[in-house]
């Protein structure tokens, strides 16, 4: 996942042992988006910083669903795909916390606030079939994002956070109160500027870092993300400012809160959230 308001890293060049295991020429190119630390190489995407512990059982499901999505009869050119997950050579689905997708030519980073709430429609209709339950791992997860989320959700205790969200969580933390908001199933909790548009216009979801909890949850997250960061207009916030959408938004903007860390970009977030609290 991004860290916003961090600093950009460089991308770092993989090191010889992931290029040979993933079957790719040594000549790297970094790729625009997200913290630019991916880079191509040859006809694949690779990444750094992947959990293998998450990539061994989302992956191979992953790469199913992208073949059927690509196959699936009467399908429109525009219809929704995701970025094919690609195993090493010796199976692995990550080398030295590299993990590889097929690169796609001619994509372009998708802003349109409307289309990624379009994608997360489809895509999250196509999980809840592919992931009926809830697999063992994914409640396993003890990254801060998995931590993070269980404080929104109330499932552990608000641990305030180091640096300049501390006062903005506990206010968050106070506004919550119980609602339902719908089914748990696996959805991708990072899905702003994680979809691209090909050259045929069609979206592509990319890098799904994946949640057991209410699509509505996820959706928040995303219009969150792309009011914060990547330009979309304030007012987007609007329907999310009573009722269960001001609760599934506070959740959302305390996971935000509460991941950041000491990365928090305050101001950055004081205005989408000005209605809410």
């Amino acid at each position: 996942m991004r860290v916003p308001g961090s600093t950009v890293v460089p991308a770092a060049l993989p090191p010889a042992q992931v290029l040979d295991l993933f079957a790719v020429p040594d000549a790297v190119e970094p790729l625009p988006g997200g913290q630019s630390r991916s880079v191509r190489a040859g006809d694949l995407v690779l990444s750094p910083d992947r959990d293998p512990d998450v990539l061994v059982w989302l992956n191979p499901v992953l790469a199913r669903l992208a073949v059927r999505l690509d196959e699936r009869p009467g399908r429109s050119i525009r219809d929704l795909r995701i970025a094919m997950p690609v195993p090493a050579r010796d199976g692995s689905w990550s080398v030295d916390g590299w993990g590889a997708s097929r690169y796609e030519p001619g994509t372009i980073a998708c802003d349109d606030l409307a289309v990624v709430r379009a994608s997360a429609h489809l895509l999250h209709a196509e999980l809840a079939v592919a992931f009926p339950t809830a697999p063992d791992e994914v409640g396993h997860r003890v990254d801060r994002w998995a931590r993070a989320e269980r404080q929104a959700f109330g499932e552990q205790s608000l641990i305030a956070p180091a640096g300049p969200g501390a006062d903005l969580a506990a206010r968050i933390h106070r506004a919550l109160a119980p609602v339902d908001l719908g089914p748990d199933q696996l959805v991708h909790a990072d899905l702003a500027g994680n979809v691209l548009l090909d050259a045929s216009g069609a979206p592509v979801v990319i890098d799904v870092s994946p949640a057991w909890r209410p699509v509505l949850w996820a959706e928040a997250v995303s219009v969150l993300d792309s009011v914060v960061w990547h330009g979309a207009p304030l007012d987007a916030m609007r329907d999310w400012e009573h009722g269960v959408g001001r609760q599934v938004m506070l959740r959302a903007a305390l996971f935000r809160v509460l991941s950041d860390g000491r990365a928090l970009n305050l101001a950055a977030y004081a205005p989408a959230l000005r209605h809410l609290l």
